[in-house]
């Protein structure tokens, strides 16, 4: 039974997933997002189903102390304009918060828009902190000219 919000978004409910899961590994690539360094120590990540078991999307994070690097959030592209992006967000920022993170980091090339939307604010690199900095994603995943973003998380 698919059970939708007053807004006609489906309600979500997320599960680990494995960083070798084929589905997330493929919706990854197929968005040019990183992949090489899943399986290291200290990310974890899941996958976004309506609670009738359609999968949406995936996400993660890896945490640094009580900041945490979000990372590899992806909606396939059927299901992007419904507003399932914009539920993924706040259920990974409560893992995290759940894990002890306070404030919110990522990087983005092509949907700093839509993080905007759902809270976070462009910055500086050099407003991160240097564990931000030393992940792999921001040290040498990501390209100079993706944009740092950061919110601070609050439930």
């Amino acid at each position: 039974m698919r059970i939708e919000k007053e807004e006609g978004v489906p309600f979500l409910k997320d599960v680990a997933a494995a960083p070798t899961n084929p589905a997330f590994v493929a919706a990854l690539q197929a968005e040019n997002l990183p992949v090489d360094d899943l399986a290291e120590p200290g990310r974890r990540f899941f996958a976004y189903h309506t609670l009738d078991g359609q999968p949406v999307g995936f996400g993660g994070y890896e945490l640094q102390g009580d900041e945490v690097l979000i990372r590899s959030v992806v909606v396939p592209q059927e299901a992007r304009g419904t507003g399932i992006g914009r539920n993924i967000v706040p259920l990974l920022l409560y893992r995290a918060y759940e894990a002890g993170a306070k404030r919110a980091w990522l990087l983005t090339i092509s949907a700093s828009d839509f993080f905007s939307r759902v809270g976070f604010k462009p910055v500086e690199r050099a407003a991160a902190p240097i564990a931000i900095l030393a992940t792999r994603q921001a040290s040498s995943l990501c390209p100079a000219s993706a944009v740092l973003m950061t919110r601070k998380i609050s439930f």
